[in-house]
């Protein structure tokens, strides 16, 4: 048997462009080298088989935005929360800090997270959620020990720390002082993106950012705020700006009742956006109290305890079916909004996101309803 080669056979694939049934796909030393019906595809005879048995094969979930789950955290066992997620299809996530930590404790988990890197497959940087936004917004705010002015050591240390690793900062633009650490941020990391999230800002506060203006808006419709205006009139906010920017891409939370955000919201976001802008996330949690009374019945909630939401318990493929659920979008535009867009946006789309021609094969097989049957990465079937 030529192991170089294997081919999946009686899949119906997943394209940027709709659905191929009944099609096969050929990988190559972990990369798709082809694809299409049966008969158009040149396999050695001896090719490792794979047969599908019908699941729709996509390309594996890319979870920009997560913190834990499983009862692992991103920060503190990455490689236990990696296999955790990969298991459910995710092959690429940014671990994800909890952003009211006090400044020793996000250093250590900066460490922690590169330290497991090497051992984590699927990990592939961080998203830093924090520690300079609003403090008044997210859960467990009133532990939020980010509310003093913005403290070069302070920043520069964490800045240095993660590196080239830190893909992501989110950031409220009405912060005092902010623009110096997204200098410094940037100068550290050429690359780094900017998100607005946990903020209350105004349109100008966000243009005055300049260069440094967001690429991402954190979960939009949590944890965000509008500024009183007189006469009963509706403020303008860090949503609604971002809904206006063509070029921002917004996180979208999809739990199983629209909790976090309303379907009708769900499908404004995606009419409003589009759906190569909209990002699906888990912003998967491990729970800080049990859910209140009301939501007692729902397993894919958290919240602190205070009664205030505090991320979801979801992984990407319930993710994927709940917005199906709520917006009557298809199974093709579910996968571009969990896989597709997060590679846009993280500069990966080159090799990951999608199944195209020479990208790695990172897959995940599902059936109708999103439940995960396989799961590839870099062309070999993952054991769990």
């Amino acid at each position: 048997m030529n192991r170089a080669y294997t081919l999946i056979e009686n899949a119906n694939l997943v394209l940027e462009s709709g659905i191929l049934w009944d099609g096969s796909l050929l990988i190559k030393d972990g990369k798709i080298t082809a694809y299409g019906k049966p008969n158009e595809i040149n396999a050695p005879s001896d090719a490792y088989r794979i047969d599908a048995k019908g699941a729709y094969v996509g390309p594996g979930f890319i979870d920009i935005h997560v913190h834990g789950g499983g009862g692992y955290s991103t920060s503190h066992d990455t490689e236990k929360a990696g296999k955790f997620f990969l298991s459910h299809g995710t092959t690429s996530f940014l671990a994800t800090p909890v952003y009211s930590m006090p400044f020793d404790e996000f250093l250590t988990s900066i460490k922690e997270i590169k330290a497991a890197m090497p051992k984590t497959p699927n990990v592939r940087g961080m998203y830093m959620e924090g520690p300079y936004m609003n403090p008044k917004y997210g859960s467990n705010a009133h532990k939020n020990p980010w509310r003093h002015p913005l403290d070069p050591k302070e920043y520069k240390a964490l800045v240095d720390e993660a590196g080239e690793h830190a893909r992501v900062w989110a950031i409220a633009p009405e912060r005092e002082g902010l623009l110096p650490f997204l200098e410094y941020a940037r100068k550290v990391n050429p690359s780094v993106l900017f998100a607005v999230g946990h903020s209350e800002a105004l349109p100008d506060e966000i243009r005055a950012l300049g260069a440094y203006r967001p690429a991402i808006q954190t979960h939009s419709m949590n944890a965000t705020g509008r500024r009183p205006v007189g006469g009963g009139l509706r403020g303008y906010g860090p949503d609604e700006y971002s809904w206006k920017d063509p070029e921002i891409y917004t996180e979208m939370i999809s739990d199983s009742l629209g909790v976090h955000v309303n379907r009708d919201m769900q499908q404004l976001l995606i009419h409003t956006k589009g759906i190569h802008r909209v990002i699906l996330i888990t912003d998967s949690t491990n729970p800080d109290a049990p859910n209140p009374p009301e939501y007692a019945h729902v397993p894919d909630l958290n919240y602190d305890d205070r009664g205030g939401i505090a991320g979801s318990a979801i992984t990407m493929e319930q993710a994927c079916k709940n917005v199906m659920t709520h917006t009557n979008c298809g199974i093709a535009q579910a996968f571009i909004m969990a896989s597709l867009n997060p590679a846009r946006v993280l500069g990966m789309h080159n090799e990951r996101g999608s199944i195209a021609l020479g990208k790695i094969a990172d897959l995940v097989f599902v059936d109708d309803r999103f439940n995960v049957k396989n799961v590839m990465l870099g062309g070999e079937i993952c054991k769990f």
